[in-house]
């Protein structure tokens, strides 16, 4: 699917500059696709900037990255990527940094926590454009019924879902490791757990003490007592347990802001509240952005600048956060967001991004590591499994994928 916004194919003989923009499709459907979006910005900004014009293709989540691939390794990068990772392209030098492109302000806008995210060897060569955190989700209504409260600790977790149990709850909790997406609610287990996936120098430490213990409490106290349902973690995708929630079967699962508008629509009363610890409330919440880059090929350096100052002012920002339910990576359209009684159901999930950690998306090793873990460890928590093992199987193979870059 491919939008052509500039109207010409290329750049014309009167010194214009045609800017080649690939982006990901965020829509279900014709009636939301990213076209429609793209093509009010493209279109604000060649309106107010004469002799720039942008093309603009845009591709499903399941062919995006690959196209960029393809082009980049035939020597036709575009101008601009929208896809999921940037550190290959930044470790092979393909990539502008961010200072290289931005004006001063729109460079020190991005949330701290997301332009850290962005940054290979402490340069930002990934430009944050949207946003999302995890909460806890849990039925209101089952929750109700069976006279329980939110939970603010794995002990309240446990003991929720054994009540939920006994109430004929079809998943009490919902724990997916299948191989959909557990990486990212493996990652959401470690923090709450006071691990994660690097120490703090940023080296893989996914073997931590914090971390087994994590997935032995997980083991022991949720998944052998039978409380996550009937289907075994390593079996159940996150889009299954998604949908089992909406469909009012699950007591408790960790969701993003999607998850909420849908089972919503579909009559679920549901409560968040931010992940629960060992001892409270986790410290810290999963993020997870998604980001676009400027490559150097066609030195296009100064208006893809220019490009970028314009699609991250306030609106733009705002109007692709709310069509798809995700999250401004601004300062200025956070805040914005935060006063607007619109945005009340963001509210919680907006309070969390400060505070949230990312996957080490820096690390080019990071798509084995993550490719590992969701392999491996939902054999972390099978009938006699050792989870130790398993985690240590995962820290070897992310270890030496690191060591081999």
């Amino acid at each position: 699917m491919t939008a052509a916004l500039s109207g010409c194919g290329g750049d014309s003989g009167s010194g214009e500059v045609t800017l080649k923009l690939v982006a990901a499709d965020y829509g279900t459907g014709e009636a939301n696709s990213s076209d429609k979006y793209w093509d009010g910005v493209a279109r604000g900004f060649e309106a107010s900037h004469p002799g720039i014009k942008v093309d603009v293709s845009v591709y499903s989540w399941t062919d995006v990255d690959r196209k960029v691939a393809e082009m980049v390794k035939a020597g036709k990068a575009p101008d601009i990527a929208q896809i999921g990772a940037y550190a290959d392209y930044a470790k092979a030098g393909k990539l502008y940094s961010a200072d290289q492109m931005l004006s001063i302000p729109t460079q020190a806008n991005f949330l701290p926590v997301l332009a850290d995210a962005g940054r290979v060897s402490r340069v930002q060569y990934g430009l944050p454009f949207v946003a999302s955190t995890r909460l806890l989700f849990y039925n209101k209504t089952l929750f109700s019924q069976a006279g329980l409260h939110a939970p603010q600790t794995w002990s309240d977790i446990a003991g929720d879902a054994a009540r939920l149990k006994q109430r004929g709850v079809k998943y009490p909790f919902a724990l997916p490791l299948g191989q959909e997406e557990s990486q990212a609610e493996t990652m959401m287990w470690l923090l709450s757990g006071g691990g994660g996936y690097t120490d703090e120098v940023g080296a893989y430490n996914i073997d931590s003490a914090e971390n087994v213990k994590t997935f032995d409490w997980l083991k022991s106290r949720l998944v052998d007592k039978g409380l996550v349902g009937p289907v075994a973690p390593g079996k159940l995708d996150r889009a299954k347990a998604f949908a089992a929630f909406t469909s009012g079967q699950v007591g408790m699962l960790n969701g993003h802001p999607t998850l909420m508008q849908e089972a919503e629509e579909k009559g679920v009363d549901v409560g968040m509240v931010p992940l629960p610890g060992a001892e409270g409330p986790s410290k810290s919440s999963m993020g997870v952005a998604d980001w676009i880059m400027g490559f150097k090929q066609n030195g296009h350096r100064i208006e893809m600048g220019k490009f970028f100052d314009y699609m991250f002012n306030d609106k733009n920002v705002i109007d692709f956060a709310d069509t798809y339910d995700m999250l401004p990576v601004t300062d200025s359209a956070s805040a914005s967001m935060e006063d607007d009684p619109e945005f009340k159901p963001l509210h919680k999930f907006l309070a969390a991004l400060p505070n949230a950690e990312f996957y080490p998306v820096g690390k080019t090793s990071w798509a084995q590591a993550s490719e590992s873990i969701k392999q491996n460890i939902g054999k972390a928590v099978e009938p006699g499994a050792n989870p130790e093992s398993v985690l240590e199987r995962i820290a070897r193979e992310s270890t030496t994928a690191e060591n081999a870059e």
